[in-house]
């Protein structure tokens, strides 16, 4: 070979060996995890594949032969991005435990906050709250208190968080039913303007009841296009989900069209029994409206059961003042047959759950924290009526016990079917939600008698609806739990197991995931979930909880 050939091949080769060199005496990773079965995120097929992480991002993905401060060995293990909880309610129990131990042993990494009742603000009618987190009393009086409180106490998880509509109306109007002026309708389009700013992802809403339930798709469409202009999304729990269903989800299209946001139908069902089988017509309507280029999906969490309060069986006038002036009509004789004659023969665009289920009490479950809970109301109205001469009426009966108990009794109750539920699922603009909250099993957080969902949602699906009936492939259903939630929100660093992203990560045996919360032993933790990774740090390690509480308030920013 001539010399003036060898010359560059030389130079070549010296500049190798620098470069070989450097990369094996380069500083290890913060943690690897070698030999898994990747689940990206993104619903392609699983691959295997090392993970690297330092600090608190993805910094490599692939065959990595450097070693890391710890290394875990996945053999056998999916390794998925960490699970978005598309609908929760842990605002304030995040703070009282920050272990957030029912979600961390589900995989979950973010619980997503806010409908109706979100965590702020408190400002004109509204008291702020007043909570303890570790030895401090804390308060606060904007979401964007509510986010720096959450950053201070340091949760296991991380939480996002819509303004509640409920919040903005009572903050304004109180408890009263009243129309609001022109004055008072742009005080609210300032507090969610505000809001907005604070980091909120959207407004949320309860519209089956007061005070969500006060405002008309008008309202709602001028304060959806403020939220609209920030970015965020409208999370709908719809304005009737029995009878009524199939025109409160084109109301909830409508005000994404005239809006131009994004839609999000909270929990989706049929929860009327003489409407039961009919799924598919919602879904249709769905598929119409984003066929039109209107941006709607949904959440579903996997239970054909649901949680709802004993006093949303009173109608929503009867709810004008609060919970006091509620108790005061049940007491009044006239006020009270009222009450009762419009729960037997309903009144129109109203959902209560008494009609929803035929009346039969022996499909609502108690899971508050009293004497009753965990025993259906069949049980409990039957011994309150034995032996009383004449025989009390059954619904008065109930009312009584609504005053004893304070106007408030949460329940368990029927709400769909499992044929209804899984095509819901099956669609691919819906995703999983448990409607559940941050809970425990031993501890100030084991409390009154929950629905299982709040420990078991998403083993669930992996365990029953995945491996067991093989609805749902395993790289779909992943999806559903991460990317997709993640997309909704506009969280554009998680949700994919990727280089660059957020190190938010749940490990789990695919051939041993399964919840074990049932309706009458809600306090039980799923099994199969090994690890979970929290902002690059290990809050789950084979199975048990470090005590680690890497979580932070995820705020949209514009």
């Amino acid at each position: 070979m001539r010399r003036w050939l060898m010359l560059p091949l030389l130079a070549l080769c010296l500049l190798i060996i620098p470069i070989t060199t450097a990369a094996q005496d380069e500083p290890e990773f913060d943690l690897v995890i070698r030999n898994g079965n990747i689940v990206d995120g993104t619903g392609n097929p699983w691959f295997h594949a090392d993970v690297a992480i330092t600090g608190n991002k993805i910094v490599a993905l692939g065959r990595i032969d450097r070693n890391g401060k710890r290394v875990i060995d996945a053999k056998g293990l999916v390794v998925a991005p960490g699970f978005i909880d598309m609908h929760a309610h842990s605002d304030f129990t995040i703070l009282e435990d920050g272990r957030a131990m029912s979600k961390i042993f589900q995989g979950v990494t973010t619980d997503v906050l806010g409908e109706s009742s979100s965590a702020g603000p408190y400002l004109g009618k509204l008291t702020p709250p007043s909570i303890r987190v570790g030895k401090e009393l804390v308060s606060w009086t904007t979401l964007g208190g509510y986010f720096d409180t959450v950053d201070k106490a340091r949760p296991a998880i991380n939480i996002v968080s819509y303004v509640g509509l409920g919040t903005i109306w009572r903050n304004v109007m109180g408890d009263s039913h009243a129309r609001p002026t022109t004055a008072q309708f742009e005080e609210m389009k300032k507090l969610v303007t505000q809001a907005m700013k604070n980091g909120a992802r959207g407004l949320s809403c309860m519209l089956a009841s007061p005070p969500d339930s006060l405002a008309t798709t008008a309202e709602i469409v001028e304060l959806c296009k403020i939220v609209s202009r920030y970015g965020g999304i409208f999370a709908a729990h719809i304005r009737n989900e029995g009878t009524g269903v199939f025109d409160a989800i084109c109301e909830a299209i409508d005000i994404g069209r005239r809006a131009g946001i994004t839609v999000e139908i909270i929990h989706i069902k049929i929860a009327d029994q003489r409407f039961w089988g009919k799924m598919n017509e919602i879904v249709r309507l769905i598929d119409n409206a984003r066929k039109e280029g209107i941006s709607v999906g949904a959440n579903i969490y996997p239970y054909t059961r649901g949680n709802n309060n004993l006093a949303t069986i009173i109608p929503p006038w009867a709810h004008e003042g609060g919970t006091k002036q509620m108790l005061a009509r049940l007491k009044d004789s006239a006020q009270r047959a009222k009450i009762k004659k419009d729960i037997q023969d309903g009144i129109p665009g109203w959902y209560n759950h008494y009609t929803a289920v035929g009346g039969d009490w022996s499909r609502m479950l108690i899971s508050a924290n009293s004497g009753y809970k965990g025993l259906t109301m069949d049980r409990i109205l039957d011994a309150r009526v034995k032996g009383k001469k004449p025989a009390p009426d059954l619904l008065d009966e109930f009312l009584d016990l609504l005053i004893e108990e304070g106007g408030s009794v949460s329940t368990v109750y029927d709400h769909h079917t499992e044929k209804d539920m899984n095509l819901a699922m099956q669609q691919p603009w819906c995703s999983i939600g448990s409607d559940g909250l941050a809970l425990a099993v031993d501890g100030p957080l084991r409390r009154g008698h929950p629905h299982p969902r709040s420990f078991g949602t998403f083993p669930r699906v992996l365990g029953v609806y995945v491996r067991q009936k093989k609805m749902l492939s395993l790289e779909t259903a992943v999806r559903k739990m991460t990317s997709q939630n993640a997309a909704k929100l506009g969280l554009h660093d998680r949700g994919i197991l990727r280089p660059g992203m957020a190190a938010d990560i749940t490990l789990f045996d695919p051939d041993r995931v399964i919840d074990r919360a049932t309706y009458t032993e809600p306090f039980a933790y799923c099994e199969g979930i090994e690890y979970v990774i929290v902002n690059g740090q290990l809050v789950l390690d084979r199975g048990k909880h470090t005590g680690a509480t890497p979580g932070r308030a995820l705020r949209l920013t514009r």
